[in-house]
């Protein structure tokens, strides 16, 4: 029988004053639990009563808890905010657990203040018991709804990261990556990214021997076992979110060398066939800047001399022969495209794989493929040569806001590209190739000074710093000479649209969502696909 107004007042007076004498009256304490049955004014009143007393009657926990989650379930939304907010004082010893995942599972509900005091109340419980409201959480996201475990994985990926020391201690630390763990064994490629990110902020793991441990979880995903199907944009997909998770793990410490193997000798053979994931990423780009990213952290490979001709026989692919006319032969002979985005990227990894077989141009590669190496070399170096003029030109006394339009962000991005690939061919005419400079990629960020030394036309080994986009594959127009005779007609240039900062991840992970991407893990005891 449904409390009334009056009753639930007066059995909160009785159980007020009863003061320690509270166990004495069970019967006032099922009264407000009855409040649950009446209409909106006795609900709101259970609401806050129900909890306030809670403590004093464990023979009626059960009872206590199933009456406010039929609050949380209300249709009325602020009976609903309510009942969440006072759920908090429920948790405490064996209760926890059971708070913690009645709240994970109230994540799914579409309003956002009911949603943010969801969130309020998981963080309260978690500062009281982070590892019994970590086990509530774990339990919804290998068990639960997707939307609760999609919501779930969101809220341990952005709340962890502000969690105090005190309450992320190393038990804790060590519980969470134990349980993302069997996580991690059926997830899709947004949750994988997430999961990751939930593990890369733990503080233990910030060591070299956490970070390889990470890098082991990723190489487990990325199934480098297996030979990469060129065709299928799930398995092209997998690899390149698994690969830009491991990239911030490595160092001189933890080596990229597996990844880099694999990519020598399963992706780069089947560059050009390599199907996208996302309408307007350029594929191949993206490839070969991650395989530039991770070369200068390889450790000791087994088959360096095969992977080095791999690399070796793709940038010759992007490295065209001068025109025929340059000897007379064809006047009507098309300009190769010089597609600098691309060779500044193989010819980095050459360089970088280089240093552990310096000899290989000398003795891996016979005296004829060397010749018209060296020859392409040096058309693509006259080339740079004509263009980083123009550019310096074009940018020269320019500074601040003007640095920042669209045309000039580009060709400040086109003059690290330049410059990088001018400073690697140089080394490579070295006799014998040399492998001693070092550059930064066009795409990472590099100091201030290096900019302006480039902007005004000093010379640098490496670019501007800017987080400007790329070139669209636009041409650098030619600026008039004073001397005919040093004109040289370059090339047409192609710089990539998507050689800038292009984050893979933020375009939410697997095409079509969930059940696309990461599977093939065998069965599934949540039915999903992944």
């Amino acid at each position: 029988m449904a409390a009334t107004v009056e009753e639930l007042y007066r059995n909160y007076g009785i159980l007020a004053d009863a003061k320690e004498d509270l166990s004495k009256h069970k019967e006032a304490y099922q009264v407000i639990l009855d409040g649950v049955k009446g209409g909106p004014k006795e609900k709101r009143l259970a609401a806050q009563f129900i909890p306030k007393f809670f403590s004093s009657f464990p023979e009626l926990a059960d009872a206590a808890i199933n009456a406010q989650l039929d609050l949380c379930e209300d249709e009325d939304v602020s009976i609903r905010r309510q009942a969440i907010k006072e759920l908090p004082r429920f948790a405490s010893g064996e209760n926890l657990p059971r708070v913690a995942d009645i709240l994970t599972q109230l994540l799914q509900t579409d309003d956002s203040a009911e949603f943010n005091q969801v969130n309020t109340a998981l963080i309260s419980i978690f500062k009281i018991d982070a590892k019994g409201t970590l086990g509530g959480l774990f339990s919804q996201i290998l068990q639960g709804e997707d939307v609760v475990r999609e919501r779930a994985i969101k809220f341990l990926s952005s709340k962890l990261k502000t969690m105090p020391e005190d309450i992320m201690t190393k038990e804790v630390e060590d519980y969470i990556f134990t349980e993302t763990k069997k996580v991690l064994e059926d997830v899709t490629g947004e949750e994988f990214v997430l999961l990751m990110r939930v593990l890369s902020g733990l503080k233990y793991l910030q060591t070299v021997s956490g970070r390889q441990q990470l890098v082991e979880l990723v190489v487990e995903q990325a199934f480098l076992e297996q030979a990469l199907n060129p065709a299928d944009t799930d398995s092209v997909d997998r690899l390149l979110q698994c690969t830009r998770q491991a990239l911030p793990l490595f160092s001189k410490n933890v080596h990229s060398t597996r990844f880099v193997t694999y990519f020598c000798e399963h992706v780069l053979p089947n560059l050009s066939m390599l199907t996208s994931p996302v309408a307007e990423l350029d594929i191949q780009l993206e490839v070969l800047k991650l395989l530039a990213e991770m070369s200068p952290f390889c450790g000791d490979m087994d088959k360096l001399e095969a992977n080095l001709t791999m690399l070796f026989e793709k940038l010759l692919e992007f490295m065209p022969l001068p025109p025929e006319e340059e000897n007379g032969e064809n006047a009507t002979s098309e300009e190769p495209k010089l597609q600098f985005s691309y060779v500044e990227c193989l010819l980095f990894s050459f360089h970088q794989l280089g240093k552990k077989l310096p000899d290989f141009l000398i003795d891996k590669v016979d005296a004829e493929k060397l010749k018209d190496f060296k020859i392409r070399l040096q058309y693509f170096a006259r080339g740079l040569q004509v263009y980083i003029r123009q550019l310096r030109v074009a940018l020269q006394g320019k500074t601040g806001d003007a640095l920042k339009t669209e045309e000039n962000k580009i060709k400040v991005v086109a003059l690290k590209i330049t410059n990088n690939i001018n400073v690697l061919i140089k080394d490579l005419f070295h006799n014998p190739p040399s492998y001693k400079s070092t550059i930064t990629l066009s795409w990472k960020p590099v100091q201030k000074t290096e900019a302006a030394a480039a902007v005004v036309g000093q010379k640098r080994a490496s670019g501007e710093d800017t987080d400007a986009g790329p070139l669209g594959g636009k041409k650098v127009s030619p600026l008039p000479r004073r001397d005919a005779r040093q004109i040289y007609n370059p090339p047409s240039g192609k710089y990539s649209a998507t050689i800038g900062n292009f984050s893979y991840e933020q375009r939410g992970g697997f095409r079509g969502g969930r059940g696309r991407g990461f599977g093939g893990r065998g069965n599934r005891s949540r039915g999903r696909i992944y």
